[in-house]
């Protein structure tokens, strides 16, 4: 069983250091050199807009500054690496959603505001886009784990409940990360439960051209833990150790369609590999 050394991690810095974003940066110093988490808040308070959402390619393929739904979610995951559940902020994103909720109860993948700046070609969108549980699931669950008690989240978690209790529910790859989001943080852990054994075996089918079982565990406590078997885990960890680069940071296996989106998504990438390999145990200690 491989792990990372100080010195593979020592060179991640250096890699943040020449290619990262600030915000990245900031996050890289809390998770792996012990950096308080006010850096990691004051950067991300640039990609908020007055609405409550964030944009501001926060998510590097959209690259306007009008508010999405998925950039709301990285927000979200951020606020919480920082210890920040307890921050305006998630009141304000849940704000927001209520404002772009579909009469279905959850939000769409994108909205129409989407085509007014530069994006990457796959974020497409129609006029009148329908609620979709992903991202709809992911907030949810994001915000089920902050503790947030707004009314928003009751109306995502029916449309959630709703949609899982649709027999032959066809997944995705990121509708099947939306959903483990959800069933490992709402509060009805049964429900959760009986959720996840009666979709498991469409959820460990999906396939997908760029994601591995990590994406879908990056820890082992999750449900997703549950979907490949311990030793395909493992092998995955070793090969995501030999995939750090010479450079010291890990890459990204998906289009880029602007050059800076590839140095932002990696530096993204780096720390969210090295999180995975210490939520694993594959870091030295």
């Amino acid at each position: 069983m491989k792990t990372l050394t100080r010195e593979h991690v020592e060179r991640a810095w250096e890699f943040m250091l020449l290619n990262a974003r600030l915000l990245d940066r900031h996050r890289f110093a809390l998770h792996f050199r012990g950096g308080p988490p006010e850096p990691v808040l004051a950067a991300l308070r640039p990609y908020e807009n007055p609405d409550g959402g964030y944009g501001n390619a926060l998510e590097p393929d959209l690259r306007g500054p009008a508010s999405q739904p998925v950039p709301a979610q990285h927000a979200l995951e951020i606020l919480h690496e920082a210890g920040a559940d307890d921050d305006p902020a998630v009141a304000r994103i849940a704000d927001h959603l209520t404002t772009v909720t579909t009469p279905e109860g959850g939000v769409p993948f994108a909205l129409p505001t989407v085509r007014d700046m530069p994006r990457a070609p796959w974020w497409q969108v129609p006029d009148d886009p329908p609620a979709a549980i992903n991202p709809t699931a992911a907030l949810a669950g994001l915000l089920h784990r902050a503790g947030s008690d707004h009314p928003w989240l009751r109306t995502a978690t029916d449309f959630c409940w709703r949609r899982l209790d649709r027999p032959g529910f066809e997944f995705g790859p990121y509708d099947v990360l939306a959903v483990l989001a959800f069933l490992d943080h709402v509060p009805d852990r049964d429900r959760a439960e009986a959720a996840f054994a009666r979709h498991r075996d469409a959820l460990a089918a999906t396939e997908s051209d760029h994601h591995t079982a990590l994406d879908f565990a990056p820890g082992p406590g999750g449900l997703g833990a549950r979907l490949r078997p311990r030793d395909v885990i493992d092998a995955e960890l070793d090969a995501l150790i030999d995939a750090q680069d010479d450079d010291g940071g890990w890459d990204i296996d998906f289009p880029v369609w602007t050059p800076i989106t590839r140095h932002e998504w990696r530096g993204f990438q780096t720390v969210e590999r090295l999180r995975v390999l210490r939520a694993h145990g594959r870091l030295e200690r």
